[in-house]
């Protein structure tokens, strides 16, 4: 005969068997057909009630370390997934396409954008929600490059993470056309990054550009703990390394609410 206290444990037990599943077929890794021959994965985080959709951009080479279908890697964005799906958004890791890595020069490419507009137009008709592309390092080379070329109808607004700053190089957020972007901008940047390509003092002139953008905004943070390896990498304070969650709610705080 069962006792109260072993009959309530085995209710326990089996809520959470019977909805495990539920949970987990709420992640998934989808690969789109985005240009004759080539796909791009994309890890998609459905969430009930959500707001809006952010399509995490991640920056390097444009892989999000799929292992089993799961994106393993440590860039800012991949690893943070749940902190902007607990705020409230439906999530799209967006990994590489099949043909290329993603260096400078390709994420300005006309190919690129047109995988990047097939991955919010797939998004934006599964969900009916306002879509955020989202972009760290050189993800917001490839996220301004979209910001540029979508119409306002296709984007609710841009967020730029550590910023290529680097005038020398291709995709440099600030030698973009960025007076051609009309919807919001938030530039988030971190004070003590010392990535040669991603410097501090030259975040303000991506501000500057945004002459036409109805609101735009640049918080510049110094929190965290423990930067390590090299300052280009994830780890260290490019990465926002020690202040996940704290970067991650400024960013989704103005996503809800954008004001200068």
């Amino acid at each position: 005969m069962f006792t109260d206290k072993v009959a309530r444990n085995f209710l326990v037990v089996l809520f959470l068997f019977v909805s495990a599943p539920a949970f987990a077929a709420e992640d998934k890794l989808i690969k789109l057909d985005t240009r004759p021959g080539v796909s791009v994965a994309v890890y998609y985080m459905k969430r009930d009630g959500a707001t809006a959709t952010v399509v995490l951009l991640s920056g390097g080479g444009g892989g999000i370390g799929l292992k089993k279908d799961v994106p393993t890697s440590t860039n800012f964005l991949v690893r943070t997934r749940d902190l902007f799906a607990a705020n409230g958004f439906n999530v799209a890791v967006v990994n590489r396409p099949t043909d290329h890595e993603l260096d400078y020069e390709f994420r300005v490419s006309s190919e690129h954008i047109h995988d990047l507009r097939q991955v919010v137009a797939y998004v934006k008709k599964d969900t009916g929600l306002p879509v955020w592309l989202v972009g760290t390092s050189r993800g917001t080379t490839s996220a301004a490059a979209a910001g540029i070329a979508f119409g306002n109808e296709e984007l609710a607004g841009l967020v730029l993470t550590s910023s290529i700053t680097r005038a020398k190089k291709i995709g440099a957020v600030a030698s973009l056309e960025l007076e051609a972007i009309r919807i919001p901008v938030f530039v988030l940047h971190h004070e003590k990054d010392s990535c040669e390509a991603t410097v501090p003092r030259d975040v303000p002139r991506i501000i500057d550009k945004l002459k036409n953008a109805p609101v735009k905004k640049l918080i510049m943070v110094n929190g965290g703990a423990g930067a390590s390896g090299d300052p280009c990498e994830p780890l260290h304070w490019h990465g926002f390394i020690g202040m996940d969650k704290e970067a991650v709610d400024l960013i989704a705080d103005w996503i809800k609410n954008p004001k200068g």
